[in-house]
C-alpha cells in the first residue's frame, strides 16, 4: 500500500474551522486546537439558544398580554382562563400584538373574558 501524505486534506480541514472561528478573540482563532474547542462551544451554543428564543418569545408576549390585561382590570390568569371560556382561540403570539398594535380589539377580547368569566 502506497503512502498518503495528509498534507491538503489536513490544510483543508484546519482551514475550515479557522474559517468558523473568524470572530473569535485571541488564540481561539489562531491556533487549530484552541479554535477547535472555540468553534465546538459555539455550535452548541447556537443549537442550544434556538431552542430557548422560543420560550425566550412566549415569556416576551405573556409579559405584553398580563400588562394589557391588567389596564383592563383583569389578570393574566383570569384573562386566559376567560378566553378559553369564551370559547376564543388565539395564541399568545396573536393576543400580544393585537396588545400592542390594536389596544381596541384587545379591550373587545377583555370584556368578552369577563363576560365569560361573571
Amino acid at each position: 500500500m502506497s503512502r498518503v501524505k495528509r498534507g491538503y486534506t489536513a490544510h483543508r480541514r484546519h482551514k475550515k474551522i479557522l474559517e468558523l472561528t473568524k470572530g473569535h478573540a485571541g488564540q481561539r482563532h489562531r491556533l487549530i486546537k484552541r479554535a477547535n474547542e472555540s468553534m465546538l462551544h459555539s455550535l452548541r451554543y447556537n443549537w442550544v439558544d434556538r431552542r430557548d428564543r422560543k420560550g425566550d418569545f412566549r415569556e416576551l408576549w405573556i409579559m405584553r398580554i398580563n400588562a394589557a390585561a391588567r389596564l383592563h382590570g383583569l389578570t393574566y390568569s383570569r384573562l386566559i382562563h376567560g378566553l378559553k371560556v369564551a370559547g376564543v382561540e388565539l395564541d399568545r403570539k396573536q393576543l400580544a400584538d393585537l396588545a400592542v398594535t390594536r389596544p381596541d380589539a384587545f379591550e373587545t377580547l377583555a370584556g368578552q373574558a369577563k363576560a365569560a368569566l361573571a
